[in-house]
């Protein structure tokens, strides 16, 4: 008998009886019922008010060696301990990604942090609500420039800009989306310089597995991404690691787990159960001794398609430049760091505005506090956190200074973006 049509992320009938068996479990009055469940799910329920109302999650990633929790708690069957089952679902770009989540075909999804924030202000794409239930990872991208570059002398951000001023030509960097990290990376190391992003060079967008062979053809001087791509054009002899994001802001927030208001709204038990098994997978993920692990698993054709000894060497920290600087960066990417690393900082979220506004995506200042709590679930998130015993901090501020010496703290958002002297 043919089946009846069912969306791909709407629950078969089948998970509408599971579903309607685990509320059965978690609304009855005798806690003996509640008992026999997998310890997993009883925590799942308990940090919430029942049972996850989907057993399928559909969740995006694009091939980076930052999608790895997303991929372990799949692979490892840290979704299962919570009563989902993740879905990881391959993308191609990350305008991709957005369109997917804005129209439901995507659950949620490892996404820019930047891009969260630029489709909840309707800033270069469609305009949503949007949430943030995790960040994912902090530090390990870097800025690779090409070995043409190296022949003229180029060895870093200084050297760059000597030879801009010097031999002015259509200089072209690419980043991966004009909201996201990358594109901010990119931008504030170039400023950083005495570059100007928007006047003395060109930006492009480029979706990350597409920089090696975009910069191999000759096709960009520059560009900022997440690994395994940088180290695979060092591997591949095309270009040199310039910069790692890490010099610019140590344990930068990079990743999020990303999804729309409306899932956050309708499935919020789906919702913390996914950030428990994510929040697992990050933690085991952060054990030294299992990242040679995470590196063979990712590296499949499925997933990051890359030689495993590219993406391992940069994910233990062991870095080689290209232009005769190897060192061990205990700047490393870093997946959970006791909690740290995971919850949703709102100054985090904040500064993605501010460098918005800087650049001129926003055309005024944003109620970035306001924006950030509405999109930043930090309640989701401490539910699900405390459940595990992960120390939530107190403070959803958090200070730094970075590469140029300012300090950011999420205290005078609008001060901070108009201070900088190169800006649009």
């Amino acid at each position: 008998m043919k089946q009846p049509h069912t969306s791909p992320l709407d629950p078969t009938p089948a998970s509408h009886s599971r579903r309607d068996f685990m509320k059965t479990l978690s609304l009855a009055s005798g806690a003996s019922l509640l008992g026999m469940l997998p310890p997993g799910v009883r925590a799942a329920a308990n940090s919430g008010n029942g049972a996850p109302e989907l057993t399928e999650v559909k969740v995006g990633f694009i091939p980076l060696t930052d999608c790895a929790s997303i991929v372990m708690a799949a692979v490892l069957g840290f979704d299962k301990k919570y009563g989902i089952k993740i879905i990881p679902s391959k993308e191609a770009s990350w305008a991709g990604v957005r369109d997917k989540l804005v129209n439901g075909e995507l659950h949620a999804a490892h996404v820019l942090y930047g891009l969260i924030y630029g489709v909840q202000l309707g800033v270069g794409g469609p305009k949503k609500d949007m949430n943030i239930l995790m960040t994912l990872n902090h530090n390990g991208q870097a800025i690779t420039l090409s070995n043409q570059l190296k022949d003229k002398g180029v060895k870093d951000g200084a050297s760059l800009a000597k030879l801009v001023k010097a031999e002015p030509r259509e200089y072209t960097f690419a980043q991966t989306f004009p909201t996201g990290t990358h594109a901010m990376w990119l931008y504030y190391w170039l400023a950083s310089q005495g570059i100007d992003p928007l006047k003395d060079v060109k930006t492009i967008v480029v979706p990350p597995p597409q920089m090696v062979a975009n910069m191999r053809v000759g096709n960009m001087d520059g560009y900022c991404v997440g690994e395994p791509w940088n180290n695979r054009a060092v591997a591949d002899n095309i270009g040199f690691t310039a910069a790692t994001t890490q010099e610019i802001w140590t344990d930068h927030p990079e990743k999020v787990l990303g999804t729309t208001a409306e899932f956050s709204a309708k499935y919020p038990n789906t919702a913390r159960a996914l950030v428990m098994a994510v929040l697992d997978a990050s933690r085991w993920i952060d054990v030294m001794a299992n990242r040679q692990k995470v590196a063979e698993t990712i590296a499949d054709k499925s997933y990051v398609n890359c030689p495993v000894d590219i993406i391992d060497q940069r994910l233990e920290g062991k870095y080689v430049s290209g232009n005769g600087r190897n060192w061990q960066d205990p700047n490393y990417m870093k997946f959970f760091n006791d909690g740290k690393v995971t919850f949703p900082y709102l100054s985090d979220g904040m500064w993605f505005l501010t460098q918005h506004k800087r650049w001129g995506l926003l055309k005024a200042d944003p109620d970035y506090l306001a924006v950030a709590k509405a999109v930043n679930r930090i309640d989701l998130y401490s539910d699900a956190a405390r459940a595990l015993g992960v120390a939530v901090p107190k403070d959803p501020l958090r200070k730094t200074t970075l590469l140029d010496g300012t300090v950011w703290d999420g205290k005078n958002p609008a001060a901070y973006a108009a201070g900088f002297k190169i800006r649009a």
